[in-house]
């Protein structure tokens, strides 16, 4: 299931919502159990939905882009046209969901697919009751436990996301995704894992790490994974420098191409910089030539010297302030990824 960057902000700015996670409609056809309907008549009427529902963002996306266009030349339509013409499009979709499940009130999927719309569009509790609908008809449904804790992670109480990751991963622990989105709350909500698990921060970070560590496991040759699980060592304190080699070196290994190449060069000069190691950061800042990367490139080669005079740098700023100042090279990265569903993971 995809969901252009468009077409969420289209939403966003014209229906006032926030989107916050991926969806699992797609996951959601393949989860049904004992207590879910599922004959054929069901499927194709919820595959039919389904399919308008990414018509209309296709469509929305596509009306954005071309009003854009339009006004760039004093033409294109006035914000409260465009904003009707979305929002009457928004509703046919609704309207299907909703009839759907009038039909079919026992169906966890339709529960699940139009829990996720509402959740795109920001109707939050209404999706939270949908999301608990599919859950308590089919409890059994790995996606639905992990798209229920991805709206926790979201907008809490996150102790739920916690306890809602472990119930998906429970039933289906062959799934990387569910790891890393549980890595992710882990790792970003440190005092409420600390509290939760009664663990201190170190320790957070190792269940963190671990996590990020059984969904590369499972998923090895998934490179924004990977960079995801390096990009976590900026947040520990003191840095785990070798580990930290270890993941980005690794990364490296499964770079698609030049540019992310690059971007891990990036990243290993930024960690052998931290370690004092600065022959080896220059080798690999050398290597980057890519203009994208000159900003990153010039800021570390200031960086680099400033650490040789033994002056404060970029590396001695608070974490929050220096993740914020050096982006990652993960363009979906806000600290790590934002938890995502499975169909979410494997679609570019």
């Amino acid at each position: 299931m995809y969901r252009s960057l468009s077409a969420l902000i289209a939403i966003l700015l014209w229906a006032g919502a926030l989107p916050s996670m991926a969806d699992s409609r797609e996951d959601a056809l393949d989860s049904a159990g004992p207590g879910t309907d599922t004959n054929d008549v069901q499927r194709l009427e919820l595959e039919k939905v389904m399919q308008d529902d990414d018509a209309a963002m296709a469509e929305i996306d596509k009306w954005i882009r071309d009003n854009d266009a339009f006004a760039a030349q004093g033409a294109g339509q006035s914000k409260a046209e465009l904003n009707a013409r979305i929002m009457a499009r928004l509703q046919t979709v609704r309207t299907n969901y909703e009839g759907f499940l009038t039909h079919y009130p026992t169906n966890a999927d339709g529960h699940l697919a139009f829990a996720s719309f509402l959740n795109d569009i920001g109707q939050d509790q209404k999706a939270l009751g949908e999301y608990k609908e599919a859950c308590q008809l089919n409890p059994n449904s790995s996606a639905a436990w992990n798209d229920l804790a991805n709206f926790y992670g979201d907008d809490g109480p996150i102790t739920n996301a916690f306890a809602d990751y472990e119930k998906a991963i429970q039933l289906d622990p062959s799934e990387p995704v569910y790891y890393q989105n549980m890595a992710t709350t882990v790792y970003l909500f440190r005092k409420d894992a600390r509290q939760y698990y009664n663990i201190n921060e170190q320790q957070v970070f190792d269940k963190a790490l671990a996590l990020y560590q059984k969904a590369v496991q499972l998923d090895p040759d998934n490179f924004v994974l990977m960079t995801d699980y390096a990009e976590s060592y900026y947040g520990i304190k003191p840095l785990r420098t070798n580990d930290a080699l270890i993941a980005w070196t690794n990364a490296l290994k499964i770079a698609r191409d030049e540019f992310e190449r690059e971007g891990v060069y990036i990243h290993l000069a930024r960690i052998k910089i931290a370690a004092g190691r600065f022959a080896e950061a220059q080798a690999h800042l050398d290597a980057v030539t890519n203009s994208e990367y000159d900003t990153l490139k010039e800021r570390l080669e200031k960086t680099m010297a400033e650490r040789k005079k033994g002056m404060p740098s970029f590396f001695d700023q608070p974490f929050a302030e220096s993740q914020t100042a050096f982006a990652p090279t993960n363009h979906n990265a806000v600290l790590t990824n934002p938890p995502v569903s499975p169909s979410g993971q494997k679609t570019p």
